[in-house]
């Protein structure tokens, strides 16, 4: 348990930090950069810490837009909060990701209030690239995760949720190469690239019978041809494949990849596939995750646990789930079924009002869930009996 003395300094710092929070969300929101370009919200977030007496670390894990910031004593437990802030092509913040990066400042600067009153660490991690590019991959392999007791974030949506399934997935490239042909004068004489990459299509449709429940399997086509009047010498297309575990993805990468190469070999034309590595499946630590429910109830706020009629996407929070106890709960930012992540309507609401309270009310609930973890051995190692009985 969570001292009261404690949770109302902790609340009170988010509360004084708001109109530097907002502020923050809305630059971010109003300046969307893509995958690693995510220059200006690493500046600004780097530029409001420091406004407050942080040491900033920037260019963590190789990456100009990572950055790390630390309060407390190393040597003890140490808890990380991650923010996100990349954007989405065309639709911008349709993720809500500024409002991921506002409740992770307010979170660790509320954690850092308390931290030299209960020992430990608090770290603040930004995490560039969520949106496809697997930044937090990359700071897993240089070791940014190492010795962390609990990792955490929040993440917006359309209803309130403690936990829910992160899909593990991959992206597969094909490439077809066939022959020209004058297509009226000889089309007998071509190789038609496109017919095998549309037949592709239909094949893994024709497959979704012998698919888990869970698995989702997408493409397009990103070359269709070079002219109307040619037989198509090359065509190319990517597919996303997604899985409740890695298990069930390599099995149903394999399906896709023998269709690929099914339609090849029936328009007798080559196919080149390269696989993209994507994302693991999310383990959420329901002993933490319901230390947070508790925390956010507390303000207010109850959650359900979890909700089995929503849609699962991917996330790299899924990879840190797999090298340290972590959650990602869910909360609502608009009507429940009144938007979703990557549509338009969900960008207008992470720039609304209701949007900066609930990034508010999120952070209040990590900082406080951090603190605990800190304060609280017996819960700590509760965390990671759970962790360790799900590797």
């Amino acid at each position: 348990m969570l001292s009261a003395e404690l949770s109302k300094v902790i609340d009170a710092t988010v509360d004084e930090a708001r109109p530097a929070l907002a502020k923050l969300s809305h630059d971010i929101h109003a300046n969307p950069e893509l995958r690693f370009e995510e220059h200006k919200a690493a500046a600004w977030i780097a530029e409001l810490l420091r406004s407050r007496g942080f040491d900033v670390e920037l260019g963590v894990a190789g990456m100009p837009t990572a950055l790390r910031s630390k309060k407390g004593t190393a040597g003890g437990a140490r808890v990380a909060i991650l923010g996100e802030y990349d954007a989405l092509p065309e639709i911008g913040h349709a993720c809500g990701h500024n409002l991921i990066a506002t409740s992770a400042v307010g979170a660790f600067l509320a954690a850092s209030a308390v931290v030299d009153r209960t020992g430990g660490e608090v770290v603040f991690l930004g995490t560039p690239a969520e949106e496809g590019g697997g930044g937090k991959i990359r700071m897993i392999e240089r070791g940014v995760f190492d010795g962390l007791d609990a990792a955490m974030m929040f993440h917006p949506f359309d209803r309130d949720m403690l936990a829910h399934a992160a899909l593990a997935s991959t992206w597969l490239t094909m490439k077809f190469t066939g022959a020209p042909a004058h297509a009226a004068a000889a089309p007998h004489d071509g190789k038609s690239a496109l017919q095998a990459c549309m037949d592709t299509f239909r094949l893994i449709d024709g497959q979704r019978v012998r698919f888990r429940d869970g698995v989702r399997v997408h493409g397009y086509v990103t070359n269709g041809g070079q002219a109307v009047n040619i037989i198509p010498e090359l065509a190319s297309c990517e597919f996303s494949v997604r899985a409740r575990d890695t298990k069930e993805l390599a099995r149903v990468r394999a399906i896709v990849e023998r269709c690929a190469q099914a339609s090849a070999l029936a328009s007798e034309v080559s196919v080149e596939i390269v696989a993209r590595e994507g994302y693991r499946d999310m383990r959420n630590n329901m002993t933490m995750a319901r230390a947070f429910g508790a925390h956010l109830g507390s303000l207010g706020r109850p959650a359900r646990e979890t909700d089995e009629r929503v849609g699962a996407g991917s996330t790299d929070m899924g990879d840190v789930s797999h090298v340290v106890p972590s959650i990602h709960p869910y909360l609502a930012i608009v009507g429940e079924n009144e938007a979703l992540c990557h549509q338009h309507a969900f960008a207008e609401a992470a720039a609304s009002e209701r949007g900066i309270v609930t990034a508010l009310e999120a952070a209040k609930a990590l900082a406080r869930t951090a603190v605990e973890l800190l304060v609280d051995e017996p819960l700590r190692a509760s965390v990671k009996a759970e962790w360790s009985a799900q590797a």
